[in-house]
């Protein structure tokens, strides 16, 4: 009765003339909760009868909702990825094949719905056929589209491989293959070859020819096409710093293919360096060739990969560290070294104790990328760590070379330098002058570590007078009003005089938009000694003139709570 009562009260809301897509997705997942609960009490019960009547009927039903939700909504592609899931779940491959053959009229546009259609097909239906119709329909609609031929090149060789397994298993059962006829060709993969072909022409770019040859080097069968591949990625992409990076990195792998049993650990290590050496070999090629900074990024990315992989072997530890400096150094010198680069550079030289070249190279790279704040933060924290004489005059060569617009980290990494090394009077003095040096909107952040510097180091007094004349130059934070807030609280005589000066300061700066600091301020009046309940009236009809939009309404909830006291 209780299963019929909430059919009957879905079924009313879809019956509706204004239809909610929201109604059919509740409706479909009380059924499909309630096939979950029958498939259970089936496992426990050991009852398996009346399946036509029971979950055919309820599936049957499933199906049409998803039906004529897919109908009414057809732009929502989830909704049919979720009808996609359900037939798998309850391996309705009928309605899937349909389900497939609808969405795909509608949404052609969509090249990973063509793969998903395929992929299932070969893989559920065990259909080659029906797959490689759908990939040509999909080449039809998306010619140019590198994943569609990646799939497509994957499917055909997977067939190929198929094939193969087949032919093997009745020669070797022996049995005659009378009419079935493998060609020889499509088990060598020449179906392949053809997609790759045609799809080299219409689309250019090494992505694409090194993503194919990673699909092709799953399969042990394809070596003439690997082959080919790889001579036309030689002969169309000779100067692309892909290209050498993978002919580089092949040498690895090609070591790697001998046997390698009853070797010593030595033996090991020597054979991974000559690799390492091989590989190198090829990158000093290619960076001759292509003189570019892709080329060198590609060329210090390896170097850097086969750094920070770990080894029991200091000996080919040091020899890694001694070949990645040297590449960053000829980099330099052909001046092909990026900024993110310059910053790795320099982490390495730290991490291995080489300060004074860090210091140099961290001088390079400034004169490099003068106008870049990055980079000078990363010339000064080095100068720090390394407790350096020249860095006051590092920063004023710094603040000289940037625009003041986004000089904030360096502000505050002088301030926070200061604050450890100089004096009260230097440190203050900076402060007074990263006032004005910023933008407004990042002078803020300045006043906030200005006011909480004064309080740790001058006490209540001097914040106060600082306070009072900080807050004559606009633009203030709210976290600047609530910074002061505390401070006074955190006094043995804390005034709500005071307290009162600070909320009505920071109300009339952020009065319209922010609900807690109303909340705060008439919380304060409530709990304080000092404080006058009787004005939290007067607080609350401000409050309800000041704020905007729906901020009225949040206000007015959390003033509720406030009340009945919940908040």
């Amino acid at each position: 009765r209780a299963v019929l009562r909430k059919a009957s009260a879905l079924e009313y809301k879809i019956q509706r003339r204004a239809l909610r897509k929201e109604d059919f997705i509740n409706y479909i997942q009380y059924e499909v909760n309630l096939l979950e609960l029958i498939k259970k009490r089936r496992a426990r019960i050991g009852y398996s009868f009346k399946k036509d009547e029971i979950e055919h009927s309820i599936l049957h039903r499933v199906h049409s909702l998803f039906n004529r939700a897919t109908g009414k909504w057809k732009d929502d592609v989830q909704l049919w990825l979720s009808h996609v899931a359900f037939c798998k779940q309850w391996n309705s491959k009928h309605q899937l094949s349909k389900v497939f053959s609808t969405m795909l009229a509608i949404h052609s546009n969509k090249p990973a719905l063509w793969i998903m259609a395929a992929k299932w097909e070969m893989e559920t239906r065990l259909s080659s056929e029906s797959a490689r119709h759908l990939f040509l329909r999909a080449l039809r609609f998306h010619p140019e589209c590198p994943k569609l031929y990646q799939e497509y090149f994957r499917m055909e060789l997977m067939h190929a491989e198929k094939q193969r397994k087949e032919k093997k298993e009745f020669e070797q059962a022996k049995i005659d293959l009378g009419e079935f006829n493998y060609s020889e060709e499509i088990l060598n993969g020449e179906m392949a070859r053809i997609v790759y072909r045609d799809a080299s022409q219409k689309i250019k770019g090494v992505e694409f020819q090194l993503a194919v040859l990673s699909i092709a080097k799953l399969f042990d069968f394809t070596q003439d096409l690997q082959k080919e591949i790889l001579e036309s990625l030689q002969a169309r992409y000779a100067d692309d710093p892909l290209t050498w990076d993978y002919m580089a990195r092949r040498e690895l792998e090609l070591g790697s293919l001998q046997p390698t049993e009853h070797t010593t650990k030595q033996k090991k290590v020597s054979e991974m360096a000559q690799r390492e050496e091989r590989c190198c070999a090829v990158f000093d090629e290619a960076v001759g060739s292509v003189p570019t900074e892709n080329m060198w990024k590609c060329y210090i990315t390896f170097c850097l990969e086969r750094y920070n992989r770990k080894t029991n072997s200091e000996e080919l530890k040091q020899k890694r560290l001694e070949r990645t400096l040297s590449v960053f150094s000829k980099a330099h010198e052909s001046n092909l070294l990026s900024e993110a680069l310059y910053k790795q550079w320099l982490q390495l030289l730290l991490d291995s104790n080489l300060s004074e070249k860090a210091v140099e190279v961290a001088e390079a790279a400034t004169r490099l990328f003068s106008q870049s704040v990055e980079t000078w933060q990363m010339r000064l924290q080095v100068l720090i760590q390394l407790e350096r004489d020249d860095v006051t005059q590092c920063f004023e060569e710094a603040i000289k070379h940037v625009k003041s617009k986004g000089t904030l980290p360096l502000w505050t990494l002088w301030v926070e330098w200061s604050e450890g090394t100089n004096s009260k009077e230097d440190t203050e003095a900076l402060y007074q002058r990263s006032l004005h040096a910023t933008t407004p909107a990042e002078s803020v952040t300045m006043k906030e570590m200005y006011l909480d510097w004064t309080y740790r180091n001058s006490g209540y007094k001097k914040v106060k007078r600082l306070f009072t004349s900080l807050c004559e130059n606009r633009p203030f934070s709210l976290d600047f009003f609530r910074k002061m807030i505390q401070i006074e609280k955190e006094q043995e005589s804390c005034k709500m005089l005071h307290l009162r000066e600070y909320y009505e300061r920071a109300l009339r700066e952020f009065g319209s938009t922010s609900t807690d600091l109303w909340l705060d301020y008439i919380k304060e009046e409530l709990s304080h000694p000092q404080g006058k309940p009787e004005n939290c009236g007067s607080i609350h009809w401000r409050a309800m003139k000041m704020l905007q939009g729906d901020l009225v309404e949040d206000f007015v909830s959390k003033y509720t709570l406030l009340q009945t006291g919940h908040l």
